[in-house]
């Protein structure tokens, strides 16, 4: 579980993020929304540590973040994966390469072990023969499989998403959607998902979090986000036309 607290997060006189507070849960498929500018991806690096905050705390399973030295800092952050919404794959690797990447750096293992930790993750999303690949010869969906097959290659307990469905077709991103709801339920791992996919709301979220002028406007699952009686939230939820036919249905 991830707890955020009474978070405050300011860029000179702008104040991004007011008074946060909020939990995700393991095993669940939790999802950050908003319109731009509302501070879904600030929250993120502020939790993960890439941005200082003014106020508030940050706990991964009990543990507080935000007071953390950077060697505490980071084995956490050995606990945590990473998808990033362009897939941030090395052009220059190979997939395998790309994959061994975070092995090298956080492991102690074995040539042999990490390379067998590369072929069980490709196989898990479905790229047991992309391994000698480089992501130019990628689809759009395979790179992002293999965005999460790095991002699982260290069985974090923790994974990040960042617009997982930016620039797929409507199909490819219900297959990627599935894959991160799967591997979410597997590994038990608390998963956070920034998103302006109302389709990806609509199927996969249990716990959702409306960002609104950088504070937490609403809160609940994807049962309650069409019936709640919330005027920013409505309007940022029925501009989708996905959102529209769910009301009309």
């Amino acid at each position: 579980m991830i707890e955020v607290k009474n978070l405050y997060k300011s860029f000179g006189e702008h104040h991004v993020l007011q008074d946060i507070s909020v939990s995700f849960e393991p095993g669940k498929i939790n999802l950050i929304i908003g319109g731009s500018g509302s501070g879904k991806s600030v929250l993120t690096k502020c939790m993960v540590g890439l941005h200082p905050i003014e106020r508030g705390s940050v706990k991964y399973d009990g543990k507080e973040f935000t007071t953390m030295n950077f060697k505490q800092k980071k084995e956490i952050r050995k606990d945590i994966g990473m998808l990033f919404q362009a897939s941030a794959l090395f052009d220059s690797l190979t997939v395998e390469e790309n994959v061994l990447f975070p092995l090298e750096m956080y492991t102690k293992q074995t040539r042999k072990e990490m390379l067998e930790r590369v072929d069980f993750c490709l196989d898990r999303v479905n790229l047991e023969n992309a391994n000698k690949l480089y992501p130019a010869e990628l689809s759009g969906g395979m790179k992002k499989r293999v965005g999460i097959a790095r991002a699982i290659a260290l069985n974090p307990k923790y994974l990040f998403c960042d617009e997982p469905n930016s620039g797929l077709d409507p199909f490819t991103g219900i297959v990627i959607d599935q894959l991160i709801q799967e591997i979410t339920k597997e590994y038990n791992m608390t998963t956070i998902v920034i998103t302006h996919d109302m389709n990806s709301v609509m199927e996969t979220g249990e716990n959702i979090m409306f960002l609104y002028q950088g504070k937490n406007w609403w809160q609940g699952d994807n049962h309650e986000i069409v019936k709640a009686d919330n005027k920013e939230l409505s309007e940022f939820v029925f501009a989708s036309k996905i959102m529209k036919q769910f009301r009309n249905a």
